[in-house]
Formats: structure tokens, sequence, C-alpha cells
């Protein structure tokens, strides 16, 4: 029974989705409670915005904080042995979570990380066999019943393929790997579907069963049955249950005692009772729990203990920071670090510890307390880290030390640059490899400040290395409209992607280039005017002779094909009204590559004039340059009209225009055009529910009147299917990856050929965008920065918008998958088909 009445905490989580929501509290052994949070869901919570991700709650401080960011739809979190906080998701098998870092986001569907000047992210732990995701909830075995070999091991709930499995982890530098090892349960039970498990006090390990005959995306006629969830019990031969006990009842020395015991969940009990009850009694019997040095993870035991109770004190913190134990040392300095400011001495001790410490755990963990503290604090073990150099091929460290880097690069700019422009510095190889993303960080801050520090930068290197950077000046500038990213409803970010009428928030805006950095640009540019990225660069400063070259090269018949579409492709990014007369009439063009760009540059600018010029080369192009000119057309009201005019007239084929494109027009929201629709392709609604659902049964009939051929299967799968979707390691990445799903089920792959829109996953769902000019674009959100979105479409064709274009995005309910898929194939193909696609695992 509850002691009292509940208080509320925290307030601000968000409800919008039923699977990705607040999960998993889970006492950390510092003392902070941690959680999760889903990727389609928006929490705020004391003004910190944010979806997916691991946040933490502090009892006594009453401290929230975003302890990292990223994962996907994140399930289950556990700590190990040595403090490392492991989380699940559907992105992977699981993430190793270091305080402060980024991890990979489905960024098409739910925008940049919060940090839009993160420049990239941590993935998940890499493992040797696939995953039976997504793994909804594991745990680290920690208990004392099970046979040795499974200490420390992974267990995980294999959802998709109904069992749980075991792996080892084995350090990796500063994270770790994965290893499949054997089954711990195999149900043999398609309804079966662990969501997951967790330690007993017997070492039995409790397993939560989700049990429904539908474990994904939902057949046309079935229902959700919430009758039959279930808990299991796994132990070992020979197990004894637990005696009733209370650990609340014992005295605060007996609870220093459990901390021993073989079993994590007794010490992890007694140190959340420890931390409650503040004892000052115990503390020296933990300070010697800290201070031995026979058994490390008793050590560890007593550091939390000592620290969640109050009693670690600056003196003992520098003992432990010479303790032999390398995690004794890294949780020392993180514990060092929440405080977000050091004493004077233990600076100085850890600023001593970067330059000496042999563990990369150790200098990871540094690494991540750098950007807790104060600048003058934190850069001294930031230029330590990174002058030692022994770091470079680490899995994470680079990364953490890039924050680190970012994150006083506008507080300490001064110190930063200077530190960075020192000739005697560049010898390491990590400070080369931040030196170009500091360069593109300061160009994207947008201020004469960030202007001038990008300037000392490029200006004390050689030429030579100066041209090696021009791409991340240019990077920066083109970012320079982006601020910090809020996050919009549903889960999607207001400045990228905001569902329903929700307009994107203003640009931010940013100075006019220094003198300085223009006349640097001008040079540049001069010395090599036909280089891609100096001509960006030149546009970006305003230089007209850079505009005016570019414009004469497109004009020029002479220009080589290969430096004409480079222009091209730089006037679809900044071009101006003031290039349609060169490229109009590049519509002529035999080259179809070079028809199909000047087409994607004349959408850009949507002057008058353009759309008359593109119909009237219309019937003249090649078919794959027809497409995108009905692309271009179907993206404005006139342009439309002008279209469907030429089919009325017989000059172009209502034929040639596939149903998915014959929608677009309806996105324009005018009756004129939608009567015209009508008039020449009648109604293109999707079919009703109950037509798919005829549909699903007459081919499933089809499928059991005989068997396939795997290999004619996989030929029919390139051609219908590999352009969007991977499976065994083949096709695109349009679409979802088929290999882990449940290919096995034959109701639901039907069902999602008939039904694609029936449930599109989250960074799939297809999006209309509107620029500025009044252009309409759609497709998936397939990649997004700073400076721009990336839209896909169904044939995996991939057009750029930069931010500043982008007027409003809203989402559509139909996948970007076709229907009628399997309507031109022979029963014989579709047997053929599905053969393939449900084969076994490669």
């Amino acid at each position: 029974m509850p002691d009292a009445d509940p208080e509320v905490l925290l307030t601000g989580f968000g409800m919008e989705d039923a699977q990705s929501l607040a999960n998993h509290l889970t006492w950390g052994p510092d003392g902070w409670l941690y959680g999760l949070n889903g990727s389609t869901t928006t929490c705020r919570i004391r003004g910190i915005e944010f979806q997916q991700g691991v946040w933490r709650y502090h009892p006594t401080t009453k401290e929230f904080e975003l302890f990292c960011e990223g994962g996907g739809n994140v399930f289950g979190l556990t700590f190990d042995d040595d403090g490392n906080l492991f989380y699940s998701s559907n992105l992977g098998l699981f993430w190793h979570a270091h305080p402060g870092a980024y991890y990979l986001k489905n960024v098409g569907k739910h925008g940049p990380l919060h940090n839009p000047h993160a420049y990239g992210w941590l993935n998940h732990v890499a493992h040797d066999a696939p995953t039976g995701g997504p793994t909804t909830g594991g745990t680290v075995y920690r208990g004392h019943t099970f046979p040795e070999r499974f200490r420390g091991r992974f267990l995980a709930g294999d959802f998709l393929r109904h069992t749980a499995s075991t792996w080892e982890v084995k350090s990796n530098g500063a994270t770790v790997t994965a290893h499949a090892r054997e089954l711990l349960l195999d149900s043999r039970d398609s309804w079966f579907g662990a969501t997951d498990l967790c330690l007993g006090p017997d070492g039995s390990v409790y397993l939560s069963d989700f049990y429904d005959r539908r474990t994904a995306h939902p057949d046309p006629d079935a229902d959700w049955d919430r009758t039959n969830g279930r808990i299991y019990k796994i132990a070992a031969a020979g197990t004894k249950h637990a005696a009733k006990f209370d650990l609340a009842q014992l005295s605060s020395r007996e609870l220093v005692d459990q901390l021993k015991h073989p079993n994590g969940w007794y010490a992890d009990r007694a140190r959340i009772l420890l931390a409650g009850r503040r004892d000052k009694m115990v503390w020296p019997a933990l300070r010697e729990m800290a201070r031995q040095q026979k058994d490390p993870r008793l050590a560890l035991k007593g550091l939390w203990a000592l620290h969640a109770s109050g009693g670690l004190d600056d003196d003992l913190a520098a003992e432990l920071l010479k303790h032999p134990a390398e995690y004794v040392r890294a949780w020392t300095a993180q514990l060092l670090g929440d405080a977000k400011k050091l004493s004077p001495p233990l600076a100085q001790r850890l600023a001593e510890l970067v330059a000496s410490d042999p563990s990369p755990v150790v200098r990871a963990r540094l690494a991540c307390v750098a950007r807790r503290l104060p600048g003058d604090q934190a850069l001294p073990l930031v230029e330590g880290l990174l002058l030692r150099d022994v770091d470079g091929a680490d899995p994470v460290i680079p990364w953490l030390l890039w924050w680190a880097v970012e994150s006083k690069a506008i507080s300490d700019h001064d110190r930063v640059t200077a530190f960075f422009a020192s000739a005697d510095h560049r010898r390491s190889g990590l400070m080369r490899a931040n030196l170009g993303r500091l360069v593109r960080r300061y160009a994207a801050e947008g201020t004469a400040l960030g202007y001038r520090a990008a300037h000392t930068l490029l200006t004390a290197l050689p030429a030579p290395e100066q041209a090696l950077h021009l791409d991340d000046l240019d990077r920066g500038l083109a970012e320079r409209a982006v601020g910090l990213p809020p996050v919009g409803q549903g889960g999607l970010f207001d400045t990228l992607a905001t569902p329903g009428t929700e307009p994107p928030k203003p640009a931010k805006k940013y100075d006019r280039l220094t003198p300085e950095l223009v006349e640097f640009i001008r040079a540049a540019w001069t010395a090599s005017p036909t280089s891609a990225s100096r001509t960006r660069l030149a546009l970006r400063a305003e230089l007209a002779a850079a505009r005016d070259r570019v414009h004469a090269d497109v004009a020029d018949p002479k220009t080589p094909r290969l430096l004409l579409l480079d222009r091209l492709a730089t006037l679809d990014e900044l071009g101006t009204e003031g290039c349609v007369p060169a490229v109009l009439p590049l519509l002529a063009s035999p080259d179809a590559d070079v028809q199909t760009r000047s087409l994607t540059v004349l959408a850009r600018t949507g002057s008058p004039g353009v759309g008359d010029a593109i119909l009237k080369a219309y019937p003249t192009m090649p078919p794959a340059v027809r497409s995108r000119a009905r692309d271009v057309l179907f993206g404005q009201k006139e342009w439309a009209r002008g279209f469907l005019a030429l089919v009325e007239g017989g000059k172009a084929s209502p034929a040639d225009v596939p149903v998915e494109q014959v929608r677009l027009l309806a996105l324009l929201g005018d009756a004129e055009i939608d009567t015209a629709v009508r008039k020449q392709w009648g109604s293109v609604k999707p079919g009703t529910p109950e037509e798919k659902l005829a549909e699903v049964r007459r081919f499933g009939n089809d499928l059991r009147a005989g068997t396939g051929d795997p290999a004619r299967g996989k030929v029919l799968f390139a051609k219908h299917c590999g352009v969007c979707h991977k499976l065994f390691g083949e096709g695109g990445s349009v679409g979802p990856e088929l290999t882990n799903t449940s290919r096995a089920d034959t109701a639901w792959l039907l069902a999602s050929v008939v039904d694609p829109s029936a449930v599109v996953r989250a960074q799939y769902v297809q999006q209309v965008v509107q620029t500025t000019d009044g252009v309409i674009r759609s497709g998936i959100i397939a990649d997004q920065d700073g400076a721009s979105l990336t839209l896909v479409d169904a044939k995996g064709e991939k057009a750029r918008l930069a931010r500043e274009r982008v007027e409003s995005i809203r989402e559509l309910p139909t996948s970007l998958m076709p229907e009628k898929l399997l309507d031109p194939l022979t029963p014989q193909e579709r047997r053929d088909l599905f053969r393939y696609l449900q084969q076994p695992g490669k």
C-alpha cells in the first residue's frame, strides 16, 4: 500500500502516442531516478523539450535533466555491475548511454537532434548477429543462481522472433560490443512477445509477455486481445524460493552488509534505502568499502552508496581518483561533475588525470564531465585529451570530445580559437579532426563573433590546409538560419517537419559576413572559379562576379557537360530568378540529365513563364524527364491547369500518369483541377477496407494454390520492391528494411502490401512540402540538418530543399508505397515473390 497520497514531482510528459510514452523508471547507482521516452511523444518538462532518449530526476535536489538524446522508440533501461547504462529500442539491440551524448534518431520524421551543432551521433552497440527486434526491454543478469556464464550477459526480449536471447558483453575501448550466445527462452508460440525482463531476489529472471496473435502491423480483420498478458519466471534448476523478507526493516549497518550480496538485486535496494535515510553513522564503513582494492565492484558499490547517502567529500574523491579500478575513477569523476563546479584542487586533479590515465573508460567520462563544468575548469580537460591524442580510433571518445569543444565554442571563444589556431597543437589528429567542425560551428553562428572566429582559424592555416576546410565553411554558412530546434506536436520538430496546420518557426536572422571573411572567400573563389564549394561560398558572400560567371557558364553551349551539371546543382540550391533566361533553353537539351536538373532549378524559382516553357517542351521530352516535369507542373495551380489542358487537347496521355502522381493534384485544393482529374482519371481514392480485405483473401487463395520459386521471386523483388526496401542486405533504403520483420506471417505480409497506408511507421510518413515560391513537393523526409531537408520519392530520387525556402509541411495519409502492387502479377508470380520474401533469414 502507498504511504500517502501521491505527490506530483514532474509534469509535461507527452501522451500523443500509445506506444512511445515515458517508461521504465529505474534507480541509477548514483541516486538519480532514470526513465525513458519514446519517439513520437513530446515532453515539455521544466523548459526542456525532448522525445526519444534517457531522462533523470534527483529525489533530493529535485533536479531534472535530459541525460542523453536519441535512440528511436526506446523501451528498456538497465545498469550492469560497472554502472554502465544500457537502453533498448527499435533501432538496434541496445545503446550504451554516455552522459550528454547524442544517439541516432529517425531524423527524417523527428527532425535533427536538439543541438543543431552536434554534427553526428553515436550508434547502437555493435553486435555480431541479427536481433529478433525490436528489443522492447532487456536486463543485465547480475544474479547468483544462474550458471556463472550468464553473469553480466544482456538478456533481450526478441519481440518478433517470439524468444528471449542472451548476449555476452565485452569491453571495446570506452564502450562495449555484444555477442550472441544461446537462447534464454524459445516460446515456439507466434503469440508470444517478450516486452521486458528483470531480476528477482532469488536470482531468477521475470519476463513479461504481451501475448497476442498480432505482434506487428495489423491485418484488416484483427482485433487486439487485451486479456492475455502474462509474466513468466525463469529459474535455474534447483533454485529455492526466497524466504519472506523486508529490507526496510534492517538497520543501516545491516543494509551496508547487503551491498556485499552476490545478487545485485539486494545491493540496489539497500543503496536506495540508504539514500533515503542519509545516515551518517554508516559513512565510515562505506568509505572503507570504497577505498579497498581487492574487489573493484564492491568498491563501486561503496562509492555509490556513500554518494547517494550524502557522504562523499572532496578529500575522499581526490583519493578515489587514484584508485586502481578504472570504473571507480570514472564514477568518481562523473559524480563530481554532477555538481557542475569543482573546488580548485579537484579541478586541478582532473586536469592531471587526462594527461596520465591509461583507461579509455576514464577518459570518456572526463570528456562528458567537461560539458557540465564552466569553461575555466572544462577546457583544461578538453585540451589535455585533444593533445594527448590517443583516442582517435575509439568508437565513442572522438564524438564526446567534439561535443565538449562545441559546448564552450561560443562562451569561451577566445580561448578555444587561440588553442585551435596554434600550429603546435595541430600535430594532434584529434585536433585536426575537430578543426573543420569548429570552422563550421562558428560559421553557423551567423554573427560577427562567429565569422571572426572562423576567419581566425582559417587564416592560421597554411594555404593547402585552408582549402581542406572550405567545405566546412560553406556548410556552416548554409546553416546560419537555424536556431535551437523546438519540438512540435506528435514528436515532430516545428522548424522542419510540423504536422497539421502549425507553420514552421521563422528562420533565425543572421548577420552579413564581415569584410575580412568576404575578402577571404573572394580570394579563394578567384583562385578556382569552377570549384563547386568555392562558387557556393562566393554566392553566399553575394559576389556579383561569381553569380555572373555561373549564369554565363549555364548559357554557354561550349561549357563541358560535367561543369554544366555542377552549375545547375549550384543554382538549385542558391539560384535566383536571374538565372531563368540562362536555364530555360536547356529544356530542349538532348541530354536527359541536363533537362532534369534544369527542371529542378526552374521549379525552385517559380518565375512567370516557366510553366509555359515546360509545357511547351513536354511533348518532346523522354518518358523519365516527363515524369519529373509532371512533378514540377503539379506543384503549382496554374502550371497544373496547363498540363490538364494538354491532356484535354490530346498532347499528353492520361495513361502515362500513375495514380500516385495524379493524387498530387488533390494537394492543390482547387475545385477546377479536381473536376478535370475526375473527368480524365475518375476516382483516385484508395479502396475501401472491405475491398482491401477481399483482395487479401483473394491473393491468399492464390498463395495457397501452389508453391513458389524463390529464385524467380528474387527477380520480382528487385523489380517491384527492391528500389525502396532492403532484404537480406540487398535493395534500397527508402522504406523499412524487411529482413527482421514478421515476414513469416502471411496475413500480415499480404495486408502490408495490399493496404500499405493502414499503418505507416513514423519515419516513413509521406510529407507534403510547400516552398516560399509556391511549389509543392512530396515524399519521405530522408534527412534533415541545419540547412536543409531532403525528400525522397518512391523511385528513390532525392530532392534537397533549403530550410529557408520551406513555407509549410504537412503529412499525407497515404503511404509512399503504391497500392495495386500485386495486381499486374500472375498467381504464380505472386507465389514466387512471397516464397522469396518469406525465406528464413540468411
